[in-house]
Parts: C-alpha cells; structure tokens; sequence
C-alpha cells in the first residue's frame, strides 16, 4: 500500500471562477408614475368635490319656490294661529326644503288633533286639513279627562273646557298603566253603550248624568233625575235599553220610591222598592 503520508506530492490550490456583475442603475420614474397619477387624481377629485360645493352652497341660497299661501282647514278648537305655530310654518319659506312629516308630528302633539294631512301645491302653496277629536264624555280618573268615540283618553279638562257630558266613572290611571288593553277595551265598550243611548228611543244619553263601570260586573247607570241607579251589566245593550225605554215615562212619577233598577236579565226587568 502507498504510503499517502510520504509522498512528495502537494496539492494546488485551485483559484474560484470570478464572475463581474454588471449592476443597473433604479429607474424611479417607473416607480413614480403609478404614485404620480394617483396623487394627480386625488387633487382633482379635490378640485371637483370644492366646485361642486360651491356651486351647492350658492345654489342651496335661492329660494326658487316661495311659500306665499297657507291653507288651513280645521274644527272648532285649534285656530288657524295656533296650528300654524304647531308646524312652524309662515310665508316666504322654501316650500321644497319644507319638511312635511315634521311638521305632522309637531301639529299631532295637541291632544285635540286626531289627525292631520299636509299637503305642498307647486309653486307657492301649503295644505293642512286637521281632524278633531270630538269628545262624548267625561272621564273621572282623579284628574278629568275628555274621553273620545273611539274609547281614547285624550285631554285633561281645564279651565273653560266644556262639561255637558255623560260622566265615567270606574276607570282609574294605575289600571290604564298596568293594563292599558284590557282598560282600553272597557272604555271602547263605554263608548258603545254612549253610542246606543244616543240612538234609543224614550230613555236617551240626555237621561244619564252617570255611568260606572265595575270590572267584575259591568255597567251602572245613573240617572239624570234621581240619581237613580240602573243595572245594566256587559253585553245585549241595545236589547236591555230598548226594554228599559218602554217603561221609563211610567217610572218617572215613582222615581222617589225606587232603589233600583236591574236590567241585566234577557226577558225581564227588576224594579226594586225600598
């Protein structure tokens, strides 16, 4: 075997291959012009966005459609001034600008207004045609409210309001807050039976000064004359009234020697004497 170690050969060093790298210079303008584009377009949209504005706030300042004529139609409890400041509405506006919803709701915060309609005619004219409320009776809840034919408690009586009507009572604000359907529909029920004194015959609304309503019972009337009290109950009104009407005129003279009367039977009425 060849002894490695003893030989007078020696290895050469080999030189590693060089190889020159030409390097090229940055284009920037390659880099730049996406940039250089994009900064040209947002001035310009800039540029178009301020014009446009201009032209708005100064085209926004001309009135092309002026309000001239207000038309107001009404009942018997809002006047024409006070239904004007509720919309806060007056000549010389614009009448496109004019926001009519707004003006609705504001006119709806009077408890007289039931509902309301406006109504813009070009070029210079305005509508509002309101509907009142109109009350059938009186409700005692402590405070005095206007009841309307819809069974609505809408208005709290002040000072001057009218109070030649049929009064309610039975109803109270903590029940129409704990139960505000099922008191609803008592006073609905309440305006049904208003609705059949008015229509019936000898025994009319004119007669009652008084009903009462009892949750577990019914109804109460009380009349004008005497203060006398008529059971009436729920349900079968036109039926137990007509009933009523044909014996009232008899009943009259003995008014005085009566307790009460009760109507809630579907073939009878009982006088009680006492």
């Amino acid at each position: 075997m060849r002894d490695f170690a003893k030989s007078s050969y020696q290895r050469q060093k080999v030189a590693p291959n060089k190889i020159k790298i030409q390097r090229k210079p940055i284009d920037f303008k390659k880099y730049l012009r996406p940039l250089k584009m994009i900064i040209t377009g947002v001035a310009l949209f800039a540029i178009t966005g301020a014009t446009i504005y201009g032209i708005y706030r100064v085209v926004s300042k001309v009135t092309l459609f002026s309000l001239k004529s207000i038309e107001v139609t009404s009942g018997e409890h809002l006047t024409r001034e006070e239904i004007l400041g509720l919309a806060g509405v007056e000549p010389g506006k614009d009448l496109i600008r004019m926001n009519l919803k707004l003006m609705g709701e504001h006119i709806l915060q009077n408890p007289w207004v039931e509902t309301v309609k406006i109504n813009r005619y070009f070029p210079d004219t305005v509508s509002i045609v309101i509907a009142e409320r109109e009350p059938v009776a009186i409700v005692n809840m402590g405070f005095i409210y206007y009841l309307d034919r819809k069974g609505n408690v809408f208005k709290v009586l002040n000072h001057g309001d009218k109070l030649d009507y049929p009064v309610i009572t039975g109803f109270n604000e903590e029940e129409l807050s704990s139960d505000p359907k099922g008191t609803k529909e008592a006073l609905e029920t309440t305006c049904e039976l208003l609705k059949i004194l008015r229509e019936k015959g000898a025994f009319i609304l004119a007669d009652v000064s008084e009903i009462h309503y009892d949750k577990g019972y019914g109804f109460t009337l009380f009349t004008a004359s005497g203060a006398l009290p008529v059971k009436v109950g729920s349900g079968d009104f036109p039926g137990k009234i007509e009933r009523f009407a044909r014996i009232y005129k008899d009943l009259l003279v003995q008014l005085q020697s009566i307790r009460y009367i009760d109507l809630d039977y579907k073939d009878k009425i009982i006088v009680k004497k006492g």
